[in-house]
């Protein structure tokens, strides 16, 4: 990390700031009272920084009112206070197989700004008005306080969800909050469908979390997709397209997540040429969408190694500032225009960024970063997030190289996920690990499947390296 520019410990100001903190979840003008709704929060089963709420009711007419609370971070980590400085320097809480290294101290992140169970808690709500087809027709952005009646986890909710399990006992012991979170269901869906046909694609993801028996490694897991992951992301797409659009709607400049289109469009073509498709010249989202929907059915095996593949060729995402009534480029995967990082204030910097602008709007005062600074903070996040996103990496490339330790000569069978000046890589399917083809890589391209022979590893160096077969 400190390689890299990051900060791997909190400063002795910023502690001694995190230690004399207190709750701030007061009623006052402009701040609602929502404790009464059916708040519930669904995350790992691990998590504690807990960043988002939803609830869900039906309105006349047929409309659905979807609510998501966004904890309050703002309240306790004062812009330009030693905690504030921190979060600026490194801008995301980094995650690694060893060890999490937060954003904000836990006393904040895990406690006074976590939207725990059963405690009062200070948000800024989004509300959104939608039709039963997805569509948001109205919404709003207020500050609020509110009240976690459930605090849930994605895989046992997903269960339930899809019929393979009983509800699990947190959800069962609040009236209502089965009903509320089939709505909630529904609603995602539909809200999926309606971007699905502007283009946003279909991916499965190919991140693996690290199992430990004690402190011994014993396997990588892949982090699967599930309906209750599915319905959070959902709603905190509509609630970061929200933030976005109200703050432009005030005449506030802020920073966007945006991702352009692809820079490798032609072997986006070649690749699906291989596979009997054939894609449009141009980039064209839904053209693409529909590829991959079709190969999720014909190979849902091989599915989630396509998806690599594509993300690789999609390019990464980055922060942008938008002036105020400026061009906007979009999210070329998501299919959306307007789209600001905002639920997630505990863990990155921009979404707290994101919260002051969205306060200063709603209490009609000037925004707190002027534009010359929000530009050089979406440059300065973006290069911090590649960083940390360079340390997990390595990290976890030192987990697989562990992993694999003592199977020197084993075969595997993998697809290659990238070729560049520094190297042709592949990754296995078991385990879910990725190295480098060192020898008879010659040829080789993203996508392709190949049959490789481990030739050695390194866990220091978190190398794993590959032959050919």
């Amino acid at each position: 990390m400190v390689d890299r520019g990051l900060e791997p410990d909190f400063p002795p100001a910023a502690s001694a700031q995190a230690a004399a903190a207190s709750e701030h979840p007061a009623l006052g003008d402009g701040v609602k009272d929502m404790r009464d709704l059916l708040w519930c929060s669904i995350d790992n089963d691990d998590s504690r920084d807990l960043d988002q709420l939803t609830a869900a009711d039906e309105l006349p007419g047929g409309d659905v009112r979807v609510l998501v609370a966004v904890a309050d971070v703002d309240g306790v980590a004062l812009k330009d206070s030693p905690i504030d400085a921190h979060a600026r320097l490194n801008t995301t809480s980094v995650y690694t197989p060893a060890q999490i290294f937060p954003m904000l101290p836990e006393r904040l992140s895990t406690d006074l700004t976590s939207l725990v169970a059963s405690e009062d808690r200070a948000a800024m709500v989004v509300e959104m008005r939608t039709g039963a087809d997805g569509i948001v027709r109205e919404s709003t952005i207020f500050r609020a306080v509110v009240r976690n009646r459930a605090k849930l986890a994605y895989n046992s909710v997903a269960a339930w969800l899809e019929g393979r399990a009983p509800a699990p006992e947190p959800l069962a012991a609040v009236p209502g909050l089965d009903a509320c979170l089939r709505l909630q269901d529904r609603i995602a869906t539909a809200m999926r469908s309606e971007r699905q046909v502007r283009g946003a694609l279909t991916l499965a993801s190919t991140e693996t979390h690290a199992v430990f028996d004690g402190d011994t490694l014993t396997r990588m897991e892949p982090d699967e997709k599930n309906r209750a992951k599915s319905l959070i992301e959902d709603f905190m797409i509509a609630a970061n397209g929200t933030a976005a659009a109200f703050l432009a709607t005030r005449g506030f400049s802020s920073m966007r997540r945006v991702l352009r289109a692809p820079r490798r469009w032609d072997r986006l073509i070649a690749l699906a040429r291989e596979l009997g498709v054939s894609l449009p010249p141009m980039p064209d989202a839904p053209a693409l969408d529909h590829f991959l929907r079709a190969r999720r059915e014909a190979d849902p095996d091989g599915f989630p190694d396509l998806s690599l593949s594509v993300v690789k060729m999609l390019g990464s995402g980055e922060y942008a500032l938008v002036r105020a009534g400026g061009a906007v480029d979009g999210h070329f995967g998501l299919a959306v225009r307007d789209y600001a990082h905002s639920t997630a204030p505990n863990r990155r910097f921009p979404d707290l960024i994101t919260q002051r602008l969205l306060k200063a709007a709603i209490a009609g005062q000037p925004s707190p970063y002027p534009d010359d600074e929000l530009e050089l903070l979406a440059r300065h996040c973006t290069a911090q997030e590649d960083a940390a996103d360079k340390v997990e990496r390595q990290v976890r490339k030192s987990a697989a190289a562990l992993l694999l330790s003592g199977r020197t000569g084993d075969r595997f069978d993998g697809v290659v996920t990238g070729v560049s000046d520094k190297g042709t890589y592949v990754r296995v399917f078991q385990p879910p690990v990725e190295g480098r083809v060192v020898r008879g890589e010659a040829g080789l391209d993203v996508g392709e499947r190949v049959r490789v022979t481990l030739l050695a590893t390194d866990v220091d160096r978190g190398f794993i390296d590959f032959a050919r077969a």
